[in-house]
């Protein structure tokens, strides 16, 4: 790999079941250059169990000036903020059916752009959208999750709730488990003070937020199930009582979803025209270079995305 922007195309030798035989693309960034990035993609393009009938484009660098593993540094930033660029245009101009993103270092690349909070805001920028329409969600046979706030403060969280945002992220799931072949998918909303607010002993925001936003999306058939969260993820995970979690915050998701999911988890952005999936985790500075990284989420990622693209073409 040389340092300037990889171009490389990884073809499975299989006819294809798309018009004209021609292949669909899949972009792959390679993230932070400094992080495990490159080593989880490259495990990943060697895996036997890749998806068939797809190319994968690979953007990015591995090496160059300016980086080093292990380190943040400015060249490192910029290279996975233009192998994002890239992929999310290639996705816009219909280049790409999908993308999936290597983990990137949010605080270098801030130093690049100051408003930059994560790959997710990113991206509905990239589309001319909003922050908020983007939805993450987290998603392994073991536990979906979907967060109605995503990187802020808990303070910021709760100020940025609303009866809406909890109906527009509802309804977003509820699509995405569909898609996915559950006709009648089981939602749930984890309680967002202690106890649901115990009437309001512990806050409000249960009562003023949450109940309104059920009870409108009862009146469209769909059900919300709102209970309370040091128990909603034990009956999702155990009893199988759910097919999604909604959550009020980025760590009330991603505490028990990472706890069941570390190795295997994708992380899916909803809400924008394109696909994109990305691994559940983080650059891993500590481990890069070292071959130790472990590349089922990113495996997970990229299979996700694929099934994803297929099923857009169909539609």
């Amino acid at each position: 790999m040389t340092d300037a922007l990889i171009w490389i195309y990884f073809s499975t030798k299989v006819s294809s079941p798309h018009p004209k035989n021609i292949l669909p693309t899949i972009a792959i960034t390679l993230g932070d250059p400094a992080g495990i990035g490159p080593e989880i993609v490259a495990k990943t393009l060697r895996d036997p169990r890749l998806p068939k009938g797809f190319r994968f484009k690979l953007l990015g660098k591995k090496s160059g000036h300016g980086i080093t593993l292990g380190k943040n540094t400015q060249a490192s930033a910029r290279a996975a903020l233009n192998a994002l660029e890239e992929a999310a245009q290639g996705c816009l101009d219909g280049r790409f059916a999908a993308m999936v993103t290597a983990p990137v270092q949010k605080e270098s690349i801030a130093y690049l752009h100051y408003d930059f909070v994560g790959q997710t805001e990113f991206l509905a920028r990239a589309c001319g959208l909003p922050d908020d329409a983007a939805v993450m969600i987290l998603t392994d046979p073991k536990l979906t999750v979907a967060l109605c706030t995503n990187h802020c403060s808990l303070k910021d969280a709760l100020a940025r709730l609303t009866p809406e945002r909890i109906i527009y992220v509802a309804k977003i799931t509820l699509q995405f488990l569909q898609r996915r072949g559950i006709a009648n998918p089981r939602l749930a909303l984890a309680g967002i003070n202690p106890h649901v607010g115990e009437a309001g002993l512990f806050g409000d925001e249960d009562q003023r937020l949450v109940q309104p936003a059920c009870e409108k999306l009862q009146k469209e058939n769909i059900v919300l199930i709102h209970a309370p969260a040091d128990t909603i993820f034990y009956y999702a995970v155990n009893k199988k009582a759910f097919d999604a979690v909604i959550c009020a915050y980025h760590d009330q998701a991603l505490i028990p979803f990472k706890l069941v999911a570390f190795e295997s988890g994708v992380n899916v952005t909803l809400g924008l025209p394109i696909i994109r999936t990305s691994p559940d985790h983080g650059t891993a500075l500590e481990i890069a270079g070292k071959g130790r990284a472990d590349h089922r989420s990113m495996l997970a990622a990229v299979q996700l995305a694929c099934k994803l693209a297929t099923a857009k073409t169909k539609n």
